[in-house]
């Protein structure tokens, strides 16, 4: 029996969460709608979401169309929690792009439909809420072809938009002609040489729609109410005609990817895997992540609206796995694949401090916060062991109070946070080296690192190599210094993670194993990794510092329309915010500009604007690029390690044999 893996996703407050209830209606599966607002959907699960009225963690629910079974999973809107979409865009073999009639292309929109193109998952646009005051049609057409994509085409019109009894009236074979042909001759060259031979059949056109939509080209447009049930059977028609069925062959070599972790009523972990290769069966000893390995104990697979227990999972299902005591978001189960390693959204840009109000909950605020960050890989904590404080790395302020009242609600943890910080990054200025000696004073330690630091470009990361042979001393040596240098760049010269560098490893020496006459091994006389691990912090920051390294701050792109009697008080305080408009223009009485603002100052222009706009202004922004900072003192960030910037210090904590 085929699957198809679908997607919902759309910005905040477009009615997902709704039209997700409205096809499970419609399909069968429920008999009565649920209500966001009542907290009684099926796919918000959790109390916080029930109370909050969105979507906080993806849901799967399956239902079956003709021979097909459908595996919906409904992810967030909101933006602080792209995380959990992230994850999902790896298992979708298809998604439907929620926009709405009213607010129409919001920023979140543009990020998912750019994402969704790169990735080239095949995707049908749905515009929800035809049936309130201001929904559109046509202009709604224009901006979706000019803010999205122009390779649309509209699969039908609306009929009474904005009133309750709004239709969507499906074009009929002679009236989609003409927009299929428009759209489908740019990807389609037999389609175009056979139209200008003579003609095209209208079913000749309908598989070209078919094809170009499969390889996500051409992206037809629906409209419907999610509330009213209008264009959602056409919906679902278009959801079986128009996106591919997952693929995989179920006699296969077992491949998988864990896309959520949760945990079970008795603390157990749950993992969300979906199937490319194989069948994976109950008992089954699996491999997956770095090299872990485990034995599933329990499998259950989604059927007609809920999790039915089985005893196997196959390729193109997704299954709920029991038993894998150590598994994490992320991980490849059986055969590595890549599948779900690419990083598709910016990392979050905010941290907090977490602050226990009772101070006797440090420790159990630790495992809570752990637990947390296994299910959201992106809530990077960071522990200061010396001033006995965690930060937690956030996208947003709606996520930083859904944390704490996660914490309240399932660890029965009452926390205050500090004030939210921009976190920035290092990259080097120039290059830089430094080396010291096995045996030569002032190295304590029996181990000879040579390391060159060189700046990389933009987003390429931490690249490590070897102007050295390999052979040159035991290969557990260099892993060591690897390994310590991808964790002494998580903290540069002013504090803040070093990236896009390659580090270059120009020396290497050892002592080997060396013992006294006839006596045993005598370990202060041979080298070990914690050499390795000891000296490599310190040669890193000393060719670190002479490379130079530069702070830059995350910066957002920015769409603001405004009306345009405003301008002239919103503009100040755009320039006070270190924004730069790069764009401006009109449309009709609203002004509308384009830049760049930093990231930190997104949240204040979010707040002022309402006053200086009478309401009336839009803000989108999302993550662009990083930037050196500009203006003022250079941002720092306190250590939380041993500190190979201060060499004393560092010794005298590291290891009694301080040289000289």
């Amino acid at each position: 029996m085929p699957t198809l893996n679908l997607g919902i996703l759309a910005h905040v407050d477009a009615g997902k969460t709704s039209l997700t209830e409205r096809l499970l209606h419609t399909v069968g599966v429920i008999d009565e709608l649920g209500s966001v607002d009542d907290g009684s959907t099926r796919t918000d699960t959790l109390a916080l979401e029930r109370q909050r009225g969105i979507t906080i963690k993806s849901a799967v629910v399956s239902f079956a169309l003709g021979d097909l079974t459908v595996d919906l999973i409904d992810t967030p809107g909101h933006p602080d929690f792209i995380a959990e979409v992230e994850r999902v865009l790896s298992v979708l073999d298809g998604a439907v792009l929620v926009v709405s009639a009213v607010e129409g292309v919001q920023a979140q929109t543009r990020v998912l439909m750019r994402t969704l193109q790169r990735l080239r998952i095949p995707t049908l646009v749905f515009v929800n809420k035809t049936d309130r005051s201001g929904a559109r049609y046509a202009p709604l057409l224009e901006s979706v072809a000019a803010r999205l994509t122009p390779a649309i085409v509209p699969m039908g019109e609306v009929r009474a938009p904005g009133t309750p009894d709004v239709g969507f009236v499906p074009f009929t074979p002679a009236r989609l002609r003409a927009p299929l042909l428009d759209v489908l001759a740019g990807h389609d060259d037999a389609l175009l040489a056979e139209y200008v031979d003579g003609g095209v059949t209208d079913d000749r056109l309908r598989a070209s729609l078919v094809r170009q939509t499969g390889r996500a080209r051409v992206h037809p447009v629906y409209f419907g109410s999610a509330i009213t049930g209008a264009g959602v059977p056409e919906l679902v028609a278009g959801i079986r005609e128009l996106l591919p069925a997952a693929g995989g062959r179920t006699d296969g070599e077992v491949e998988g990817t864990v896309f959520k972790v949760e945990r079970g009523p008795a603390g157990e972990k749950i993992a969300y895997a979906r199937m490319f290769s194989g069948t994976l069966r109950t008992r089954d000893r699996i491999a997956y992540g770095d090299g872990r390995e485990g034995k599933v104990t329990g499998i259950s697979v989604f059927e007609n609206g809920t999790a039915v227990d089985g005893t196997s999972v196959a390729a193109g299902r997704i299954g709920r796995l029991r038993g894998l005591a150590d598994i994490r978001v992320g991980d490849t189960l059986g055969r590595p694949s890549g599948r779900g390693a690419e990083r598709h959204f910016a990392p979050p840009t905010l941290e907090t401090v977490v602050v226990p109000r009772r101070p006797g909950d440090r420790g159990a605020l630790h495992v809570a916060l752990t637990q947390l960050a296994e299910q959201d890989p992106l809530i990077a904590l960071r522990t200061d062991e010396l001033r006995q404080e965690i930060s937690v790395s956030l996208y947003g302020e709606v996520q930083k109070e859904v944390v704490q009242a996660t914490l309240a609600d399932e660890f029965g943890l009452d926390v205050t946070f500090r004030e939210t910080t921009t976190i920035c990054v290092e990259r080097p200025v120039g290059s830089g080296a430094a080396v010291e000696f096995n045996g030569r004073e002032p190295n304590p330690f029996l181990a000879t690192v040579g390391l060159r630091v060189d700046p990389a470009p933009a987003g390429s990361g931490v690249g490590f190599r070897l102007a050295v042979e390999l052979g040159s001393m035991p290969y557990a040596f260099f892993k060591a210094v690897e390994d310590t240098v991808r964790d002494t760049l998580r903290q540069g010269v002013h504090g803040w993670e070093v990236t896009d560098c390659t580090v270059t490893m120009t020396h290497s020496g050892y002592s080997p194993r060396q013992s006294h006459a006839h006596q045993r091994f005598d370990k202060s006389m041979s080298s070990t990794g914690a050499d390795f691990r000891g000296l490599t912090p310190l040669v890193l920051m000393s060719a670190l510092r002479r490379a130079g390294s530069r702070v830059h701050e995350p910066m957002h792109r920015f769409r603001l329309e405004t009306p345009a009697d405003t301008l002239t008080a919103v503009l100040p305080v755009l320039a006070k915010l270190r924004a730069v408009p790069e764009t401006t223009g009109t449309r009709g009485a609203t002004s509308v500009l384009e830049g760049r603002i930093p990231a930190a100052a997104v949240h204040e222009l979010g707040l002022l604007l309402p006053g200086l706009s009478r309401g009336e202004a839009e803000l989108d922004a999302v993550f662009d690029h990083y930037a050196p900072v500009a203006r003022g003192t250079v941002p720092e960030r306190p250590r939380t390690d041993h500190n190979p910037l201060d060499r004393k210090g560092y010794l005298l904590k590291v290891t009694r044999r301080v040289g000289s």
